[in-house]
């Protein structure tokens, strides 16, 4: 703001300056009103920073999380237009609904777009492999996002910029999902490559502008690889060679990360900077505890029930036998703030965005596994998983206990005991095990869907795990929203701006309704 306002002052006394001179020569004309204090051209490293910042708050965090956590029914939607998504009245179908998450999208990956050309052979930062390379999974990682939100879309000649800094295309042309996931592993291969090299310009290496792993090339590396196993999964359904595809997740996830220090955790977050869900809840109350994620957490006696729920007086409670125990039946709730219990990551004001987690990647092994018939293997690795998964529950669990805001109005009240790695371990050998052993697949997929519950912005990912898991005809998560049977959404609706201003998405959007009865190419669909 203070840029902003600096320059207008400038350009005011420009004006003034102007109106009284009697004649101005024209090269001062000329470069009236130029900005010589500030650049025109950032340095990767910047952009860089930037393209992490908004692929975590934006795009990771931001509304494709929240509406997906009601969805796939970690939350429920309790009033305005969360409400209206819980019951399925325009809000999944408007074009409005995602606007700014389909912006923010696309400018990610135009930025992530303008660091590879740079650092590329004939660019102006060519030898920066490393920068390139980190950019290049940022890339992947938009163009994935895209492809599973909104299916076919405009990708190819999107989001890229002439010599002048305007659109090379007005009107992008809309392209294939399966395309899209072919320009997916692309980057994510070429950025394998790029990583293991170095930066050689002179402007040096990003350091402090990697907001991810501080410039630590090798995370990135793992980063890759993790995402490249989580791809290969999510191509399942058009898979012609399953066991072969499986083998390859578990030998991307061997290259990828080997414990939570690893994980792609986007934390700078304070008293100022706000995790999204936090910041979206504490300016709407739109959200509240979701009756099916509590019945999955009871069936189970799962010890995070005791930790993840609190009352209308922010006391925490203890379990279903609390006097105030009081979740939101999903689809058939009221509309009303402050009535039903929310969950304690609600108040989670400075907990990680988790760009992909430590937890994810030993459920996509577990769950590997398990598909090859690899049980033995696959038991020791969902233990791993769940005690991995808890210990990130416990860390949003704190974020809310301490976070800065709550505090000054009052604060929680933290009523039990954080659940240790050793009480975890033995839930899962009481409670988990049998269940596994019953239906091994079917616990690792449930036991990632209580993993993806909380303040990390995982909602997105189990968004698409529950609808892979639709396409492979697998009921293996229970979800109890009544409207699902006729209005589960398959995918979002694309962004008004490109509905009102791009012909060929304006044609594909047609009335929104299709976002109910059009599965995404990877799931089984033709769009």
């Amino acid at each position: 703001m203070k840029r902003i306002i600096n320059l207008a002052k400038g350009l005011l006394v420009a004006i003034v300056i102007s109106a009284t001179m009697v004649s101005c020569s024209e090269n001062v004309m000329d470069t009236m009103n130029q900005d010589p204090n500030h650049t025109k051209d950032a340095q990767a490293k910047y952009i860089l920073a930037d393209v992490i910042t908004s692929t975590a708050f934006n795009v990771v965090g931001g509304d494709f999380n929240t509406y997906a956590s009601t969805y796939v029914e970690h939350e429920v939607g309790t009033d305005n237009q969360l409400y209206r998504s819980e019951h399925r009245d325009n809000e999944p179908s408007a074009s409005s609904t995602f606007n700014n998450a389909w912006g923010s999208t696309y400018a990610a990956l135009k930025n992530a777009r303008i660091i590879i050309e740079k650092c590329s052979a004939g660019g102006k930062q060519e030898g920066n492999q490393v920068t390139k390379g980190m950019a290049e999974v940022l890339a992947a990682y938009n163009s994935a996002i895209l492809a599973d939100m909104f299916g076919d879309t405009p990708y190819s000649e999107a989001s890229l910029i002439n010599a002048a800094g305007l659109p090379k295309f007005m009107n992008p042309k809309i392209d294939s999902q399966k395309d899209i996931y072919v320009g997916v592993m692309k980057y994510l291969n070429d950025a394998i490559v790029d990583l293991k090299g170095t930066d050689a310009h002179i402007s040096g290496t990003v350091g402090s502008y990697d907001l991810l792993y501080g410039g630590k090339k090798a995370s990135w590396l793992k980063l890759a690889y993790g995402l490249k196993a989580r791809y290969t999964m999510r191509l399942m359904k058009r898979s012609t060679a399953v066991n072969t595809d499986m083998q390859a997740v578990l030998d991307n996830v061997a290259l990828s990360f080997t414990s939570a220090d690893d994980q792609a955790a986007f934390g700078i977050y304070d008293a100022s900077n706000l995790n999204p869900l936090f910041d979206f809840q504490w300016s709407r109350d739109g959200l509240a505890a979701s009756e099916s994620m509590s019945q999955k957490l009871i069936a189970r006696n799962d010890p995070r029930l005791r930790r993840v729920f609190v009352d209308a007086n922010w006391m925490q409670m203890t379990g279903a036998t609390d006097k105030a125990f009081f979740m939101a039946p999903n689809g058939m709730n009221e509309e009303a703030k402050y009535y039903y219990n929310t969950s304690i990551f609600m108040f989670s004001q400075t907990a990680p965005t988790l760009l992909m987690s430590y937890h994810e990647v030993l459920f996509l092994k577990a769950e590997a596994l398990a598909r090859l018939g690899s049980t033995v293997l696959a038991e020791g690795v969902l233990k791993d998983a769940v005690v991995a998964a808890i210990a990130n529950t416990e860390i949003s669990v704190k974020a809310a206990i301490d976070a800065p805001t709550v505090v000054s109005n009052g604060g929680l009240s933290e009523t039990t005991d954080a659940i240790t790695p050793a009480e975890a371990g033995t839930y899962f050998d009481t409670n988990v095990l049998p269940l596994f052993i019953a239906n091994p697949l079917k616990e690792v997929m449930n036991q990632k869907y209580l993993a993806f519950f909380g303040a990390s912005g995982e909602s997105t990912e189990c968004f698409s795990d529950i609808r892979r898991m639709k396409a492979l005809n697998e009921n293996l998560v229970t979800l109890n929203n009544p409207l699902n049977t006729t209005k589960f959404p398959l995918r979002c609706p694309y962004g008004s701006d490109d509905t009102t201003n791009n012909t060929n998405v304006k044609t594909a959007y047609g009335d929104g309704t299709y976002v109910y009865t059009e599965k995404v190419w990877w799931a089984g669909g033709t769009r």
